[in-house]
């Protein structure tokens, strides 16, 4: 039996791996730019030595060595993160497909909500202007979907998902204030709720159950580890990033 060669990373999916890592300062300077307190604008120059920190001028600050080029001091996310972060993203649109207008809306939800998550992480805060256009984006290229062929029933199921995934996590936050969710996780969550609930009711309950199943065991854990109290609040928003690929995977 005749073996098939493997497949040259010139191929479409090293281009679009390269294509991928193009963007890395891109998100590094989004990161950057919002993991600063919320009552902070936003940062525009290097904390330590003042340096500006622009697509201009990428390197190292936005690159994989995430220092500044002035004095060495760390630039926002940890190095390395982002870039592994993005490889994982390319490779979880592979192996989910479809047809390329829901691929298009899975990665173009990813790049809005990487530099989100690793903001909460930093900061415990969802900036909005990553938020918003991930949804936004996402239902129009989904909508692109629907109007190509796959019709307007999973759209239609997209949409009332998000709205209800949304509403949800507000509806959390005015009536338990800070034991509930932040705002910035219900405008998240509508993002979430369009993905998986394109995919089905099913996928959207799968995705939740990660979520919360995610972030039970990494309370427990650091509660074992004492590196947080039973009052300390850790940030939903990583969760939600993980448990949405993770359940579109899973789906039938």
């Amino acid at each position: 039996m005749a073996l098939t060669p493997p497949r040259a990373p010139t191929g479409p999916v090293g281009v679009r791996l390269l294509a991928g890592l193009a963007v890395v300062p891109l998100l590094r300077l989004a990161v950057a730019r919002h993991a600063v307190p919320p009552d902070v604008g936003w940062r525009t120059g290097c904390d330590a030595c003042g340096a500006p920190i622009d697509l201009g001028r990428p390197w190292p600050a936005l690159g994989p060595a995430a220092r500044c080029g002035d004095c060495g001091a760390r630039v926002g996310a940890p190095p390395g993160t982002v870039e592994v972060a993005l490889v994982a993203a390319l490779v979880v649109a592979v192996l989910v497909g479809g047809a390329p207008p829901v691929v298009a809306a899975l990665l173009w939800w990813l790049g809005w909500v990487l530099p989100a998550a690793l903001v909460d992480l930093a900061v415990h805060r969802l900036p909005d202007r990553l938020t918003w256009p991930a949804a936004a984006g996402a239902w129009a290229l989904l909508g692109l979907a629907a109007l190509t062929g796959a019709g307007a029933t999973p759209w239609l199921r997209a949409t009332a998902a998000g709205l209800g995934l949304g509403l949800f996590f507000a509806a959390t936050t005015l009536l338990l204030g800070r034991r509930g969710f932040g705002l910035g996780d219900a405008k998240l969550a509508l993002g979430v709720g369009l993905l998986l609930g394109w995919s089905g009711w099913s996928t959207l309950v799968t995705g939740l159950l990660l979520a919360f199943g995610l972030s039970a065991l990494v309370s427990l854990a650091l509660l074992a580890a004492r590196r947080v109290r039973w009052t300390s609040h850790l940030p939903f928003g990583p969760f939600l990033l993980l448990a949405t690929p993770a359940a579109l995977l899973l789906a039938p």
